[in-house]
């Protein structure tokens, strides 16, 4: 498996990025993710893993300030699930991370992604309340927050 930076344009990122969404509103009955979607603006990193030339998986982060960041999206395809893909790619974005001197990264999800939580719990992130923007958003009211406070 190889991960690997992409552009956030990148045709496979813009793919993955589609089919997140689609099983994101399947899980939650039609509705959007609460937040402000990422725009190229905003989003510093986007690593993509693969097999061979084949893309699987792609996640984002994006700059909060004070030496924190968000991990805004990751998805693995289905016929990837189960084999360290999404894994390799928080490592990926928690390298990314530290290398621009990051101390802390930050995330949201949901209670319908159960694996979701259980990658985020196994790597370390813990808990905590609402924070930026999701601070008073009636769309993340049942939304659940994680941080990991990064190693050198």
């Amino acid at each position: 498996m190889i991960v690997e930076p992409a552009a956030w344009d990148d045709p496979d990122v813009r793919r993955l990025t589609t089919d997140r969404q689609t099983e994101v509103r399947g899980r939650y009955d039609g509705k959007e993710e609460p937040g402000r979607p990422p725009s190229a603006a905003d989003v510093s990193v986007v690593p993509v893993a693969g097999m061979t030339t084949r893309r699987r998986s792609a996640a984002e982060h994006c700059a909060l300030g004070n030496g924190a960041a968000v991990v805004k999206r990751m998805y693995v395809v289905p016929a990837a699930r189960g084999r360290g893909v999404s894994k390799a790619v928080l490592a990926g974005l928690e390298d990314a991370a530290r290398a621009r001197g990051w101390t802390t990264l930050r995330l949201e999800s949901g209670p319908r992604q159960p694996e979701a939580i259980a990658l985020y719990s196994g790597a370390g992130y813990r808990p905590i309340g609402a924070f930026g923007h999701y601070v008073g958003d009636p769309d993340a009211e049942h939304s659940l927050f994680f941080e990991q406070v990064l190693a050198a």
